[in-house]
């Protein structure tokens, strides 16, 4: 199915094929910035206080100064989108650090390096970030291991982006991002909305869980979205 695309003024930028053949489209309309799945509306640059908030709590240890921080932080973040997670981690963590960031989409990749850079500058350029072109599910068990890995792909378990991403939430994959945390680290999922199944499965991985509300704007009325913050029960 083709969507519909937003009614004027906004203007399509670019636009390319998810591998299941749905649509990503990067929109604009008075300076801000929209990126779209087949006609539904991800994210934006005018909506960015919970991606913000996903990096200040998974980072919660790592902040440049503090006596919780490592010698040399490593941090996975599991989807670029417009970067405002990436942006807020390299605020928080300072120098030294390495910052590696698995995006599925190449054309997010270079929306990031083009349109987004007035918003966010040249995050992509710092010599803390790595990109990985590649999904996050192959991203671990390489035998890498990270003091936060924080996660913001899909909307809920209940509300699939994809199809796809229902491995995100399955024994297999949360077995992998055990074993890629070191000792004390932290895992963070942003989600949509409340999600019990997510919850459920975290526990049964073994993790012990904090659930935040989170606002989608600083000046929102209501907390929609969560923040989990899971770490490992010793």
């Amino acid at each position: 199915m083709t969507p519909s695309p937003p009614p004027p003024p906004y203007t399509l930028l670019d636009k390319t094929s998810m591998p299941d053949g749905s649509l990503l489209a990067l929109y604009t309309e008075d300076g801000e910035y929209i990126l779209e799945y087949d006609g539904l509306e991800l994210m934006s640059t005018s909506l960015t206080w919970s991606e913000q908030m996903l990096a200040d709590l998974g980072c919660v240890d790592l902040l440049e100064g503090a006596p919780t921080r490592p010698e040399h932080p490593r941090v996975l973040i599991g989807g670029l989108g417009m970067g405002f997670t990436l942006k807020r981690v390299l605020e928080l963590v300072g120098s030294p650090a390495t910052i590696d960031v698995a995006e599925l989409m190449s054309r997010v990749i270079e929306w990031n390096r083009t349109y987004l850079v007035e918003h966010n500058g040249p995050l992509l350029e710092d010599p803390r970030t790595n990109v990985i072109l590649a999904d996050l599910f192959d991203c671990l068990g390489e035998g890498d291991h990270y003091d936060a890995i924080l996660i913001d792909i899909d909307d809920t378990p209940d509300a699939l982006i994809t199809v796809d991403n229902v491995k995100l939430y399955t024994p297999s994959f949360l077995s992998l991002l055990r074993e890629s945390l070191n000792p004390g680290g932290c895992l963070a999922y942003w989600m949509a909305m409340p999600s019990p199944k997510l919850e459920m499965a975290l526990k049964k991985a073994g993790f012990n869980l904090e659930a935040h509300p989170a606002k989608p704007h600083e000046q929102s009325e209501r907390a929609i979205h969560r923040i989990y913050v899971a770490r490992l029960i010793l």
